[in-house]
């Protein structure tokens, strides 16, 4: 592995770490202190999530893209932003750094490293809705990255903020995220059984995105590919 992509694979193993531990970490310390409340629990958690996607992405886009997230990077090379071989250590740098942030949130509160979730998001709502809500994440990045680069990491905090909202799975839209908080029987949980549905549906709704953005903002040559950042 070539000193720059060691770089590019850490920032992705501590981002995705980061990122799962506020959203698990948050879902817990909401659920706690919401008082049965489920809208304000979701609100809390909504926010740090929204919240710590902008300040990841500002931290580490410079360095790796900050995707933070498989299907963005499978999407970074098919468009030729990233070669396959460094999206295969893309992947892996994000899974393992889902479950070490998974670990962490539940050090933090004195939980068991890991727990499996019980929460059952099933049905063809919840599938529709991850694919909805990658697709819209992917469309985001897509089209800020090819227009407004400066804007990705706000604009990717804001969708994913609303999209916790308008979608009924609420937005897990991540893969890795996906796998990590199956680990965590917690208010951000994620039945097992239910994980390879979902990711199915996110990798589906990111694949469906590039087929339209490559017909919304055709690229004149594959050199002109623009690295994609993301949750």
């Amino acid at each position: 592995m070539t000193a720059n992509l060691s770089r590019r694979v850490t920032s992705e193993f501590l981002g995705t770490a980061f990122l799962v531990a506020a959203v698990i970490g948050s879902g817990i310390m909401a659920d706690h202190l919401a008082g049965g409340n489920v809208a304000l629990a979701l609100l809390a958690n909504t926010i740090a999530t929204g919240a710590v996607l902008v300040a990841l992405i500002l931290t580490f886009g410079s360095i790796s893209g900050a995707h933070f997230n498989p299907a963005v990077s499978l999407a970074d090379a098919i468009e030729h932003g990233l070669s396959w071989s460094d999206a295969v250590s893309y992947v892996a740098a994000q899974c393992t750094g889902g479950l070490l942030g998974a670990v962490a949130a539940h050090v933090m509160f004195g939980f068991p490293f890991f727990t499996l979730s019980r929460h059952a998001r099933s049905g063809s709502a919840q599938l529709f809705s991850e694919c909805v809500a990658t697709f819209g994440l992917l469309a985001v990045i897509l089209g800020c990255s090819k227009l407004r680069a400066e804007m990705v990491p706000f604009a990717v905090g804001a969708y994913i903020t609303s999209a916790y909202w308008f979608t009924a799975s609420t937005s897990f839209a991540n893969p890795a995220v996906t796998v990590a908080r199956s680990l965590s029987d917690t208010f951000a949980g994620i039945r097992p059984l239910d994980v390879p549905g979902f990711v199915a549906a996110q990798f589906v709704g990111a694949a469906l995105a590039v087929i339209l953005f490559r017909w919304l903002l055709p690229r004149k040559h594959p050199a002109d590919a623009v690295p994609v950042q993301s949750k």
